[in-house]
C-alpha cells in the first residue's frame, strides 16, 4: 500500500469559520432578528434565540478550537451591538469583542474578523439598508471604529461575507431580509457594497496601515446540464454573473452585469490585499422558460439526490475548489485563503471524505506554487444556518451543538481534522482511518476499500 503525508507550506492557517449572529445569540437588534419572528421565514418558524451562547460563554469553544490544533479562527463582530443607534457606540459590546480576539490569541489562535456577515442594524435597515447610498459612508465609520478598538490584536480583516449572496437572495429571490425580488434594487446593492468595501479599506488602512484586508467571495463550480452543447452559454451566464462580476469589478473599476449597464467605480480598483473564497459545491446552468426575470437561465443541483448532501443544496464536488482557486490567482494575483469551505452532514458520514478530498484539491494548488495562506472550515460548531435555522439536515460543525442543553460532541472529523492541523498536512494513514472510501483517490496505488 502507498504510504504518504501531503505537507503544507510552514506557517500555513489552519483555521475554522463562524459568524456572530449564527453563534452569539439574543442579537435582537438587528433585521434577522426581525426577520425570525415572521412566521414563514426560517425553518419550523424557529428564531435563533441563544445559539451557541458565544456571548456568553465563546471562551470554551476557543479551548475546543485550541484543543482541535487550529492557530486561526475567523469570526465576525455585530454591527447591531456595536451601534446599536446612528452614531452611538457601546463600550460593552466592543470590550466584548476585545476579550474575545484577545483570548483567540492567548490560546495561539490568530483572529480573522469579518465586518459584515449578513446582518443589519435596524436603524440601518429602516433607513434602506445596502439600497441607500448612505450605507458607504457608515459602514467606513463602523470599520474605522472596530479596527481602532480590535487593532492591537487583529491585523487580518475581511469586510464583506459573501456580497452576490447577500444581493441575491435579500434583493434578488426575497429570501432574506428585506425580503425583496427587483433586479434593480439587487444592482443597486452591489454597487454600494463595492464602494462600502473601499471606503472600509481606506479607513482600516488609516487606522491601522500594517492591517491586511481581503473579503470572502462565495465561489461555485459551475457546469452545464445536458445536453451541455445546448446549455453551455446558459453555465457561462451563471458563472459570470454569480463568481466574476464581483472580483472583475474590484481588478478593474467596472461594474458589468448581463443585460444592464456598464457603471464605472474607479474607486473601488486596489482595494484587496488578499481575497478569500467560500467553496461549497457544483450547480448546473441550463436554459430555463420559466425563469423569465433570470433572462430564461437558471443554476440547479443534480437531479440526482445521492450527489447532494441536504435538499435543494449543490452537488458535492471538492475538486472545484482547486479550479476556483486558479480563477482567482489568474484574475487578480493576490494571496488567497479559503475563508469557507464545509458540508451540512448532521451524522458525519461524508464530512471525513469531503475534508479529506478538498485539502487534496487546495494542496495541488498550492503544489503550483500559487500563494495560498491559509483554511478555515465551515464550521467549528453546528449554528443558526438563516433561513435553515436549526434542520438538522445543515448541521455544519466539526462538534455537535445540542441546541436544547447546549451541550457539545466532537464529530470524528473534528478529530480528523485536529490531526490534519497537528500535521500541517494529512496523510495515508489518516484517509485510511476516517475516510477509507477514497484512499485510492487521494493516494494512487492504494487498494480500493
Amino acid at each position: 500500500m502507498a504510504r504518504a503525508t501531503l505537507k503544507f507550506t510552514p506557517g500555513f492557517l489552519w483555521g475554522t469559520a463562524t459568524s456572530a449572529h449564527q453563534v452569539e445569540g439574543n442579537n435582537t437588534l438587528n433585521d434577522w432578528w426581525a426577520w425570525e419572528q415572521q412566521p414563514g421565514h426560517i425553518y419550523k418558524n424557529q428564531s435563533s434565540g441563544i445559539a451557541c451562547n458565544w456571548w456568553e460563554n465563546a471562551e470554551e469553544d476557543f479551548d475546543r478550537a485550541a484543543e482541535m490544533n487550529t492557530n486561526a479562527h475567523r469570526l465576525s463582530v455585530e454591527w447591531s451591538r456595536i451601534e446599536p443607534e446612528p452614531g452611538k457606540w457601546d463600550d460593552s459590546a466592543l470590550d466584548r469583542y476585545r476579550q474575545m480576539v484577545s483570548g483567540l490569541r492567548e490560546r495561539g489562535i490568530e483572529p480573522m474578523v469579518t465586518l459584515h456577515h449578513f446582518t443589519n442594524p435596524m436603524w440601518l435597515a429602516e433607513q434602506g439598508g445596502w439600497e441607500n447610498p448612505d450605507v458607504v459612508t457608515l459602514f467606513a465609520r463602523f470599520a474605522r471604529k472596530v479596527v481602532e478598538t480590535l487593532g492591537e490584536h487583529v491585523s487580518l480583516w475581511c469586510t464583506l461575507n459573501e456580497p452576490i449572496v447577500l444581493a441575491t437572495q435579500s434583493y434578488g429571490f426575497g429570501r432574506w431580509p428585506p425580503g425583496k425580488r427587483s433586479r434593480k434594487a439587487m444592482r443597486r446593492v452591489v454597487v454600494n457594497q463595492l464602494r462600502a468595501h473601499a471606503a472600509a479599506y481606506e479607513a482600516i488602512k488609516e487606522a491601522q496601515p500594517d492591517a491586511r484586508i481581503g473579503l470572502a467571495k462565495n465561489m461555485i463550480a459551475v457546469s452545464p446540464a445536458r445536453p451541455a452543447w445546448i446549455h453551455r452559454p446558459a453555465a457561462r451566464a451563471v458563472r459570470y454573473t454569480f463568481n466574476e462580476a464581483f472580483l472583475l469589478a474590484l481588478r478593474d473599476g467596472a461594474l458589468k452585469f448581463p443585460g444592464s449597464r456598464t457603471i464605472q467605480l474607479p474607486e473601488v480598483k486596489g482595494s484587496l490585499d488578499w481575497i478569500g473564497v467560500n467553496y461549497y459545491s457544483r450547480y448546473f446552468g441550463r436554459f430555463d422558460l420559466l425563469s423569465p426575470s433570470s433572462f430564461f437561465i437558471n443554476a440547479s443541483p443534480p437531479s440526482d439526490p445521492e450527489r447532494s448532501p441536504a435538499p435543494g443544496w449543490g452537488e458535492t464536488y471538492p475538486r472545484g475548489l482547486f479550479e476556483n482557486i486558479r480563477y482567482l490567482w489568474e484574475t487578480l494575483g493576490l494571496p488567497i485563503y479559503v475563508t469557507e469551505n464545509g458540508i451540512p452532514d448532521h451524522e458525519d458520514k461524508k464530512r471525513p471524505a469531503f475534508l479529506l478530498e478538498s485539502l487534496k484539491a487546495l494542496w495541488d494548488a498550492v503544489n503550483y506554487s500559487w500563494p495560498i495562506r491559509g483554511y478555515f472550515f465551515w464550521s467549528l460548531v453546528d449554528n443558526f444556518e438563516w433561513s435553515e435555522g436549526y434542520d438538522p439536515r445543515f448541521s455544519f460543525g466539526l462538534i455537535e451543538v445540542d441546541f436544547e442543553t447546549q451541550e457539545r460532541r466532537w464529530r470524528p472529523s473534528g478529530r480528523l481534522y485536529a490531526e490534519i492541523c497537528a500535521a500541517n498536512g494529512f496523510s495515508s494513514d489518516m484517509a485510511e482511518r476516517y475516510a477509507p472510501e477514497v484512499l485510492g483517490r487521494l493516494f494512487p496505488g492504494s487498494p480500493p476499500e
